[in-house]
Formats: structure tokens, C-alpha cells, sequence
């Protein structure tokens, strides 16, 4: 026997041992820990019960209580007024809760905290405002049906126990763990598109379990039940096209006391921009950027601290995307100083136009057809801008489309402003 011949049996000498080695390791070793699916009683909408089952995501849920600044600037989790980054918000919301209250929204844990503290609730508020703070609004529907928009707001915060904050039953059906919608709007909205939500892959509702919430909606008068408006579609114009029809009988959120205009609130149209979007359209769900999967002790789970992208680049984005979480970074905080520089100056142009309407009717003999087509531009203005402003990402849920938006809006205060100019016979702005 050669030398080679030598080496080579040596060789797989060692390779045996190693690789029977492994095969014993492998053999003997404990599986990867597996989550049993527990039933949980229907009607239990304590999050620490369900954590007693599912320990992993409690923890994480149990994060949504940290608050903190957006590494962009925008957004974050501190409540913090936002008229401090736009002072317009105090002038087109004039005459209404926002221009007295409007902070950022913090984690889902705190949803029955601030409903309970912001200045935009008062003794007159109708049920139909807590039917995105809590789980208890199944047992609410299931008791009253639509009843339950009705019956003030004080009322069914006092039914709701310390730990009614949004949590797991929003979105799990207790017995299966199986992803569940229970806000009757967003139903019924997704019915009318021809869209059974029962029936809806699991992929589809990792995004519906958000859009349930974070959307635009009214609340439709005398029956004072929830609509979401996106019978039309789900882009601004789409929206402002079916409130031009006045759907069932709803005219105005409240009346502007400067341009004495009818005009609308926009309420975070997440779930709309998303689905235009270039992540939207590719079928990339909400759950896939803001609860990435992670793993602990072998265990793959999806993470409850449902918050920006930002805090977690390399779970969220870096599945898909390769650069490095410094490009990343860069990529959103671009897309967002573009949209707030053109979202604050639209803004502003609509504040103006406010103005410049309030002093054309103050103008003798001011032409009625010209200010009424200027109060209809201004209110269209503002519902651009703030379809924009009220979104979460401040664009990068849908950057060309925002951006489009904002910009629309501006041109439309202009139009407004040079309408409020003829109405007058002079140039007040």
C-alpha cells in the first residue's frame, strides 16, 4: 500500500467518524419546539390568558407599551401633538376636535388609554367611535348589532375592563388561532367588492387583520354605523368622488368657520395606500414588515410588537431586500423628507386658501358662483393633503401615488385661492 493510498484511508476514516457523528446527533437530538394550539374560550379577551398558551408572542405584544421617536422623524410612538411639525393642521382643522387634539398614535396597548384621555371624545361621542380600540367590540356587535354605535361611548368604555386594549382576539379566532376579521365595516366594505373575507387565503389576511383598522371611514347619519368608503376604489379621488354622493345622506365631517366650507376628515388610510402600492400589489402583506417572523430556542413565531419596519430592518426588509440596513434606512428616510417637503407645503397652500376665501366673502357683492367653486376646490384641496397626512408611512406605503396626492392638493389651493380672487374682483392672496 502507497503512501496515497495511505492518505486516502485516513481520510474517509475521518469523514466516517464525523458524519456518524452527526447522524447520532441528529438522531438523539430534542425536535424543534412546536406551538399546540390551545381553545381558548370564546369571549376571552384577556391578552395574559392567551400569553399563558402562546408565551413568545406575549412577550412581544407586551412591547407595544414602549414608546419611542421614528429613527426618520416621522411617526413614532411618543404622543406628541403633530401640529408641531405642521402648524397647518391648527387652520384647516379650525372648528374641530383635531385643531385641539391630534397626537401620534402609540402601541395598540394604549388604544383604550387615549380614546379615554384625547380631548376629541366628549359626553355626546357615540359608541361608534370604540369599534377600533378593543376586542370587546364582538361581544358589543354580537349583543346589539349595529345597536351599538348608538349607545354613548362612556357607556361601553365603563363594559370594557382594564386589559381591553387591542389585543389577540381582534384578530384569532380563540378555538382555532385561525386569523380573523370582527369589525362589521370592513365586512361589509369587502362584501360590497365582491370580496368574501371568510374565504380569503391566509396571506390575504395577514393583511386584513390591519386594514380592518387602519382605514378611512364615516360614520353614516341617523344609523351612525361605521362605512368605509371604497365603492368607488381605494385612491383619494376614488373616496372624494363617492362622497360627492353624499352616501346615506353624509355631507360634511364638520363645517370650517373661516371659509365656511363643508369639508372632510381624513382617517389614516393605511390599508388604502398599501393595497396601491408597489408592496401591496405584490402580494407582500402588512404582518410580512411590521411582525417579521423571528426565531428563539429553535421556535419560529411572528413577532406582536407591531410597529415600524425601521426598529427591526434586518427581520423586516432584509428577507427580500440584500443592501445592508444603512441603505435601507436611507431609501425610507429619502422617500419621507420628499413627501412631508411637499405634504407641508400643500399644506400650507390650503391654509391660504382658507384665508383667502374667508375675505372674499367678506367682500360686498362678491360673485356666490365663484366662492361656492372655491369652497368645492379648497375642500377637495384639503382632503388630498390630508389623505396624505393622516397615513402612517407619510408615503412610503405608496411614494409615486402620495406624492402625486400632496402635489394635487396643492394645485387645487391654488385653483381655490385664484376662484376666492374672481369671487372678490381683487387679489386678496
Amino acid at each position: 500500500m502507497n503512501k496515497s493510498q495511505k492518505s486516502m484511508i485516513a481520510l474517509l476514516g475521518v469523514l466516517l467518524v464525523f458524519f456518524g457523528f452527526v447522524i447520532i446527533r441528529i438522531g438523539f437530538a430534542k425536535p424543534a419546539s412546536t406551538v399546540k394550539i390551545a381553545k381558548i374560550p370564546a369571549g376571552e379577551y384577556d391578552p395574559a390568558v392567551w400569553g399563558k398558551f402562546y408565551p413568545l408572542e406575549y412577550e412581544s405584544y407586551k412591547k407595544n407599551a414602549t414608546m419611542a421617536l421614528s429613527p426618520t422623524g416621522y411617526g413614532g410612538s411618543m404622543k406628541v401633538q403633530k401640529s408641531e411639525q405642521m402648524p397647518e393642521i391648527n387652520t384647516n382643522f379650525k372648528g374641530m376636535p383635531f385643531s385641539v387634539d391630534y397626537t401620534e398614535d402609540r402601541g395598540h396597548v394604549y388604544a383604550m388609554e387615549d380614546i379615554k384621555e384625547t380631548k376629541r371624545i366628549g359626553p355626546k361621542s357615540p359608541g361608534a367611535c370604540i369599534t377600533c380600540k378593543t376586542p370587546y367590540l364582538e361581544k358589543f356587535y354580537q349583543e346589539s348589532g349595529w345597536g351599538y354605535t348608538k349607545i354613548p361611548l362612556t357607556q361601553l368604555m365603563d363594559q370594557v375592563p382594564s386589559h381591553g386594549s387591542i389585543s389577540c382576539a381582534n384578530c384569532h379566532d380563540p378555538e382555532t388561532m385561525d386569523l380573523r376579521v370582527i369589525n362589521p365595516a370592513f365586512i361589509e366594505a369587502m362584501d360590497r367588492k365582491g370580496v368574501d373575507v371568510s374565504k380569503a387565503s391566509r396571506q390575504d389576511m395577514r393583511s386584513y387583520v390591519c386594514g380592518q383598522c387602519h382605514a378611512e371611514y364615516f360614520f353614516e347619519p341617523n344609523t351612525v354605523r361605521v362605512v368605509f368608503p371604497w365603492d368607488k376604489g381605494m385612491k383619494a379621488g376614488d373616496m372624494y368622488a363617492y362622497y360627492a354622493e353624499k352616501p346615506g345622506g353624509f355631507v360634511q365631517d364638520w363645517q370650517h368657520p373661516d371659509s365656511k366650507t363643508a369639508m372632510l376628515k381624513t382617517q389614516h388610510p393605511d390599508f388604502e395606500t398599501w393595497s396601491t402600492g408597489t408592496h401591496g400589489k405584490a402580494g407582500v402583506a402588512c404582518a410580512d414588515c411590521h411582525m417579521p417572523y423571528m426565531r428563539q430556542d429553535g421556535q419560529k413565531y411572528s413577532s406582536h410588537l407591531m410597529t415600524s419596519p425601521l426598529t427591526n430592518l434586518d427581520a423586516a426588509c432584509g428577507t427580500c431586500h440584500t443592501q445592508g440596513s444603512a441603505w435601507l434606512m436611507d431609501q425610507v428616510k429619502t422617500t419621507q423628507d420628499y413627501t412631508f417637503e411637499v405634504l407641508h407645503t400643500a399644506g400650507q397652500n390650503v391654509a391660504h386658501a382658507h384665508e383667502a376665501i374667508k375675505k372674499a366673502s367678506e367682500v360686498p357683492a362678491v360673485n356666490q358662483i365663484e366662492l361656492a367653486n372655491a369652497r368645492e376646490l379648497v375642500r377637495k384641496a384639503q382632503w388630498y393633503w390630508d389623505f396624505v397626512a393622516a397615513e402612517n408611512s407619510m408615503g412610503f406605503h405608496n411614494p409615486d401615488q402620495s406624492l402625486n396626492t400632496a402635489a394635487q392638493a396643492s394645485e387645487f389651493a391654488r385653483q381655490a385661492i385664484e376662484s376666492a380672487n374672481r369671487a372678490a374682483g381683487i387679489n386678496l392672496f
